[in-house]
C-alpha cells in the first residue's frame, strides 16, 4: 500500500446545524471529523451523525484546501452519511475493500482529520454492537490503539482498501487493563444501500418504528436510561429506569433481541406493546411507534 497516495482520499469535515434542529441539543451545532472520498467525482463517505440536519458542509483536504459541500443522506440503519463536494476535490477515490474477509489481529490503519493523521492499529474484535440510541450492527469492527479522530475515520487494509468507517471510542477490559478501542461500521453495508442513498437521500423502503429512548443492557435485562421527551415513547408514559421485560408477549433477552423484535413488529406507526417494570410493579404500555426521520430536518437533493 502507498500509505502517502492513500491518505490523500481522506478528508476532514465540517458542519452547522441549525439550533432548532432535533438532533442539535444532543448532537451539537457545530460539528468536526472525517470522511472518505469513493468516487472522483467528490462523493463523501462519512459517518452519519457528523450530518445529521447539516445546512452548511465544508471539506478540507490535507493541504488544508477547503470546498464546500452538500448533505446527500443520511441512514439511520447502518449510520452511514453520503456527503457531495460542490466544487472539484482533484483528490483520489478509494477503493472498497470486504470486511467480511478481514480478520481480528489484521494490521490496519484508521486514518481521519485531513488525510494527514492516521493510526497503525489491528482489528482487536468483530461482533455484535448493539447502541443505546435504537441502533444495531450484526458485525462491527473493532480495533485498537484509538484513533482521537474517530468519528467518520477510515478503515484501510493492507491493500489500502476501505474497510469501514469509525463510529465511536469505547473501552474494551482485558484482565486488570482497560484499553480504548474505536467501533468501526464496516463498509459491506453500504453497496446494497448506496443507489437508494444517492436516488432518494434514503433507503426506499418503510421505515423502521423509532420509539424515542436510550437504553442499556445491565444483566441481560434492557433499562431505560433516558427518553426523549418529543418521542412516542414519552408520549406513551415509559420512564428513565424502567425494565422492559417483553415486547408483544415476546420475552426480552438484552438489548439486540429487543430492537429485533421491535423492528420486526411492522414500519413506523406500528403500535407496539411493551410490559414494563417499574419499581415492584408490572405494566403494559402501548408505544404508537413513529419514523425519526419526520422529525429531523431534510437534505436538499441536489
Amino acid at each position: 500500500m502507498d500509505l502517502e497516495h492513500t491518505l490523500r482520499s481522506i478528508v476532514a469535515i465540517q458542519s452547522s446545524i441549525p439550533e432548532d434542529g432535533f438532533t442539535a441539543s444532543v448532537l451539537g451545532t457545530q460539528r468536526s471529523g472525517s470522511g472518505v472520498v469513493i468516487r472522483e467525482d467528490g462523493l463523501v463517505l462519512t459517518i452519519g451523525y457528523l450530518i445529521t440536519e447539516a445546512t452548511g458542509v465544508w471539506l478540507t483536504n490535507a493541504d488544508g484546501r477547503i470546498v464546500p459541500a452538500h448533505a446527500l443522506a443520511y441512514d439511520q440503519e447502518t449510520g452511514f452519511g453520503l456527503v457531495q463536494a460542490l466544487g472539484a476535490l482533484d483528490l483520489p477515490a478509494l477503493d472498497l475493500g470486504n470486511a467480511e474477509t478481514a480478520k481480528v489481529g489484521d494490521p490496519v490503519v484508521l486514518a481521519g482529520g485531513g488525510g494527514g493523521k492516521f493510526v497503525r492499529a489491528n482489528i482487536v474484535s468483530k461482533h455484535e454492537f448493539a447502541g443505546y440510541w435504537e441502533y444495531l450492527v450484526d458485525e462491527a469492527i473493532f480495533t485498537a490503539p484509538a484513533h482521537p479522530l474517530w468519528g467518520g475515520a477510515g478503515l484501510i487494509d493492507a491493500d489500502g482498501k476501505l474497510l469501514g468507517v469509525g463510529s465511536l471510542l469505547l473501552q474494551m477490559a482485558d484482565g486488570r487493563t482497560v484499553q480504548d478501542i474505536n467501533m468501526v461500521v464496516p463498509i459491506n453495508l453500504l453497496p446494497p444501500v448506496l443507489d437508494d442513498l444517492l436516488n432518494y437521500g434514503q433507503i426506499n423502503k418503510p421505515p423502521r418504528p423509532w420509539l424515542g429512548i436510550y437504553s442499556n443492557e445491565r444483566d441481560d435485562k434492557v433499562v431505560v436510561v433516558d427518553v426523549d421527551g418529543r418521542g412516542p415513547a414519552a408520549a406513551a408514559g415509559l420512564r428513565q429506569g424502567d425494565i422492559i421485560s417483553d415486547v408483544r408477549d415476546l420475552e426480552v433477552e438484552g438489548l439486540a433481541d429487543f430492537y429485533r423484535k421491535v423492528w420486526s413488529s411492522g414500519p413506523a406507526g406500528t403500535e407496539i406493546p411493551l410490559r414494563v417494570v417499574r419499581g415492584k410493579r408490572d405494566m403494559w404500555l402501548r408505544v404508537k411507534s413513529a419514523n425519526r426521520s419526520s422529525f429531523l430536518r431534510k437534505p436538499r437533493l441536489q
